[in-house]
């Protein structure tokens, strides 16, 4: 049980720093002055780095020490939590701008769902040398790096985690069981907007200004919150749970039915101890890679699996990173409502489908062909649902000469 709490915690954590990133968006868009695809790039910088290795960390990794695999895992992404945050420690002190400028249209600002009326006046001063936004910085960089780094690190973790688990659970029960898994993980990521919301409250330059000469607020669309702080807490927690991985043992005892099996299995490496002396081990799993991923990608079944699973991430992350940001711009929320409101309502929905999803497996012993057609099943009502999207949002704020005339009236289309 001490083992599965280990690898629990290490779940959370991994959820928790990915969430981190994707929470501050919109503060890292504003404090590096990025364009969203630059911003795009960076989210997707940990898809780059765990690409990387995946396949092959999958393949070698559960022939070697697991959890100690697990344990450098979990210390790669705690250095790249570290570097993520510690960028902002050179980049100098945040300047916005005190003016508006000339070229500006004031419905910039207004969000498309909020009442002009209602928007706070934005306090216009005279223009001051020194504290005009600082143009891009090249530091974003760092923080790419960080978060590419982040993907290298957790390529031992899920599949070499779950692996780990199936070590001693039965076949019936083993979806349950990862389900579970999930389901908990899932507090990562809640407590990850969590810390996002606290964050975003926070100037970004917290401790090294006096926090009453700042004249913007959360709602102005110049704060930047200290987006920085969860990358630091994650990094120190990431790191601690890395710490109990070294110690725990190789796998799991299945039970006493399999313990002939076992006895097998140890036998075998002993055998593949003296073939690693030898040179004769990874010249055997290295030429065996490419027939098993040969012998993957040519089974039809698995690969429409896995065409589908490309499709469903591709749009889930696309949500989940610019989720908050869609909240902010078209309904004029915070970054910390936005972040809070994510957390509190969405995931505990989605924790409570994975739990009922395992729960239904194991309750009525579902084969791998009716969970895929559950599977289905459930996905298209979700993809029914999510279309109702499109009529919540709002129309377009007037624009002078784009969308209406100089003088107020709309211009008929030809």
């Amino acid at each position: 049980m001490f083992n599965i709490l280990n690898l629990l915690l290490m779940y959370i954590l991994s959820a928790l720093f990915s969430k981190n990133l994707s929470n501050s968006i919109t503060q890292i868009e504003r404090r590096f002055d990025l364009s969203t695809t630059h911003v795009g790039l960076i989210d997707g910088s940990f898809e780059m780095g765990n690409l990387l290795f995946l396949a092959v960390v999958s393949h070698f990794g559960a022939k070697l020490h697991r959890p100690r695999l697990i344990a450098v895992g979990c210390f790669l992404m705690s250095v790249g939590a570290l570097l993520t945050g510690l960028t902002h420690f050179f980049m100098g002190r945040y300047k916005y701008d005190t003016v508006i400028q000339l070229f500006q249209n004031d419905s910039m600002s207004i969000a498309a769902c909020a009442d002009p009326l209602k928007q706070p006046e934005i306090e216009i001063d005279p223009p001051v040398d020194g504290c005009v936004k600082e143009s891009g910085s090249n530091m974003w960089i760092y923080v790419f790096l960080g978060n590419a780094l982040r993907g290298i690190g957790e390529t031992p973790v899920t599949p070499l985690g779950i692996s780990y688990i199936d070590d001693f659970a039965k076949a019936e029960n083993s979806p349950f069981y990862i389900a579970c898994l999930q389901t908990i993980t899932l507090l990562g990521p809640m407590f990850g907007f969590l810390l996002g919301s606290y964050c975003a409250k926070l100037y970004v330059d917290i401790g090294y200004v006096d926090i009453d000469s700042v004249i913007i607020t959360p709602k102005d669309a110049r704060w930047v919150g200290a987006w920085w702080m969860g990358f630091l807490v994650s990094s120190a927690l990431l790191l601690i749970s890395s710490i109990p991985f070294w110690f725990l043992p190789r796998s799991l005892p299945k039970g006493t039915e399999d313990d002939l099996n076992n006895n097998h299995n140890l036998k075998l490496t002993d055998i593949a101890k003296e073939c690693v002396k030898s040179g004769i081990f990874t010249t055997f799993h290295s030429t065996g890679f490419f027939p098993s991923l040969k012998r993957l990608l040519g089974n039809p079944t698995y690969f429409l699996l896995l065409c589908g699973s490309i499709l469903k991430f591709n749009s889930f992350i696309g949500l989940l990173t610019f989720k908050a940001k869609y909240m902010e711009q078209q309904f004029g929320q915070s970054a910390s409502r936005a972040n809070f409101l994510i957390g509190v309502l969405n995931l505990p929905v989605v924790a409570l489908g994975i739990f009922l999803g395992g729960l239904l497996m194991k309750r009525y012993k579902l084969s791998v062909v009716s969970g895929a057609q559950l599977s289905f099943a459930t996905s298209f009502m979700a993809y029914l649902l999510l279309l109702l999207q499109f009529g919540t949002k709002c129309d377009n704020i007037p624009v002078a000469g784009l969308t209406v005339s100089y003088n107020g009236s709309v211009p008929r289309s030809n």
